[in-house]
């Protein structure tokens, strides 16, 4: 089994700053990169950010300069501090992680249960 949990969600005023958690657990063999991606109602889950086994970072345009994607050192935990918070940064945010389970050949697509972010104007 492989777990995904989100954490950090919640109301905030245009402007202002979140900071989303993702803890991935259960039986992981190797992670190649864990992900952020967001969803309004309606609409395609979007890609917000991605982070590799080696801190190399990805972002979506709309987003550059202000979110910021880290990794904790020692744990399979990722961050996504959301600073200048806008309308449209408004959905449910999940997270994703490729990997690799013990005993298998190749990596799979996790999904956790998503985190609301509602920002208002």
């Amino acid at each position: 089994q492989v777990q995904l949990v989100e954490s950090g969600g919640g109301l905030v005023q245009a402007g202002g700053t979140l900071r989303l958690s993702c803890a991935a657990s259960g039986s992981i063999f190797d992670i190649r990169y864990m992900a952020w991606y967001r969803q309004t109602p309606g609409n395609q889950r979007e890609f917000v950010a991605q982070i590799y086994r080696n801190d190399s970072t990805q972002y979506v345009d709309s987003v550059k300069g202000r979110f910021s994607i880290s990794r904790d050192s020692q744990k399979n935990t990722i961050h996504l501090r959301m600073n200048s918070l806008k309308p449209a940064d408004t959905g449910v945010y999940y997270c994703n992680a490729y990997v690799l389970r013990p005993a298998s050949d190749r990596y799979l697509s996790y999904w956790g249960q998503g985190t609301q972010v509602t920002v208002s104007s």
